[in-house]
């Protein structure tokens, strides 16, 4: 009696995605630097500074406190009404703390937003160039993600006309509106992002608002879009003003119809976020003298970049807010990742290659993250003027 071929289990289909090639950037990086190389990193989106030191001391006294547990699958209390209080403080719109679910990073808000808004097959319009995990997260899901491309005549911002005309073609089930942008720094005037929520009102369509670089802003005012919208779903985090990455602690505003659905998810998917984040994240809202000064550090470092990145053929894109420059490499090459490539190995300069946030157009774009030391980007400077020999 034959014996079936012996197989062997392979990954599977919905985990084939495209890698996150910042990230990629990043290991090869920090391998070279383990090597004895000397690099400066501008590829990655992470804050230079430490936490600030009110942080830091609330996440101490709650460790020494003894144990540390779950909590409440939404967050704690004292979190989720400190984020409401934000809202009234900052942008003058009330908040029902009971709207505020507490999550893993913004990428854990993400995943439960799209769960809870979306079925498998949805449509959900996203910028171009954008943040390249929407779109990885959405392919793991099983949800089509669809660009809306942005360029000159909008600033290189989203806007309702473009929202309209994309669902005109093929309706949409979401659309996803990020002020500040990454990769261009490019910020949405209050205006538009009211005429955003308009359009998606009348369309019956989920207006979904990434704000995590609010608070990172050097031209022009961001607006949330709850002052536009109740129905709106905002995604934020305590990863960028805040200079908390490795706490992993985000948080999302949902329509009420949206809390138990996401509750639900939260309890089975991660059960609770880190109770020691939480009682940091607290505290970051009182540290806002401390964080105003790195902000302060960002701008001398966008300064520099402005200055100097036209001057060495590398015209940036609107800087109005985060902490990017995303550039046109056109004078020199038609392949960011080659560009990039060859800038880290022969220049000790880590950027990432446009590819990474436009899989068509990034080509001839790289972005440069300035939210390391002031003398980080003065040597990244002085690196690609002896690079491109300028």
């Amino acid at each position: 009696m034959s014996r079936p071929p012996f197989s062997v289990p392979v990954a599977s289909r919905r985990s084939n995605i495209a890698s996150f090639i910042a990230m990629d950037v990043m290991r090869e990086a920090k391998t070279l630097a383990r090597a004895g190389a000397e690099i400066v990193h501008c590829e990655v989106g992470e804050p230079g500074a430490a936490p600030p030191r009110l942080v830091r001391e609330a996440a101490i006294a709650a460790l020494s406190g003894g144990r540390v547990s779950y909590t409440e699958a939404l967050g704690i209390p004292a979190l989720r009404e400190a984020i409401a209080r934000n809202y009234a403080t900052k942008y003058g719109v009330n908040v029902d703390p009971a709207r505020v679910i507490v999550t893993t990073g913004s990428s854990g808000g993400f995943v439960l937003g799209f769960l809870a808004m979306l079925d498998h097959g949805g449509r959900i319009g996203i910028p171009n160039p954008g943040y390249p995990a929407y779109r990885n997260i959405l392919d793991a899901l099983g949800i089509e993600s669809v660009p809306i491309e942005t360029g000159p005549q909008s600033r290189f911002a989203l806007s309702a006309a473009s929202i309209r005309a994309a669902h005109a073609e093929k309706p949409l089930d979401a659309v996803l509106l990020m002020s500040p942008a990454n990769p261009t720094g490019v910020l949405t005037p209050a205006s538009e992002v009211r005429k955003m929520a308009e359009a998606c009102a009348e369309l019956g369509i989920w207006l979904v608002s990434d704000e995590i670089y609010h608070g990172l802003t050097y031209e022009g005012e961001e607006a949330t879009a709850l002052a536009s919208s109740d129905d709106a779903v905002i995604v934020n985090s305590f990863s960028k003003y805040y200079c908390m990455t490795g706490w992993r602690v985000g948080w999302l505003v949902v329509p009420e119809r949206l809390i138990r659905p996401i509750e639900c998810l939260q309890q089975n998917l991660s059960i609770s976020v880190p109770y020691l984040s939480q009682i940091a994240a607290v505290a970051a809202f009182q540290a806002t003298e401390e964080l105003e000064a790195i902000k302060a550090g960002y701008a001398k470092n966008r300064a520099i970049l402005m200055e100097a990145l036209p001057r060495l053929g590398l015209p940036p894109l609107p800087m109005d807010g985060a902490f990017y420059a995303y550039c046109d490499i056109a004078q020199y090459s038609n392949d960011s990742m080659d560009f990039s490539r060859r800038a880290l190995r022969e220049a000790g300069l880590a950027i990432t290659p446009g590819l990474d946030f436009d899989p068509v157009g990034g080509n001839r774009f790289v972005r440069f993250s300035y939210a390391g030391s002031e003398k980080d980007i003065v040597t990244a400077v002085k690196r690609l003027e002896g690079w491109l020999g300028k």
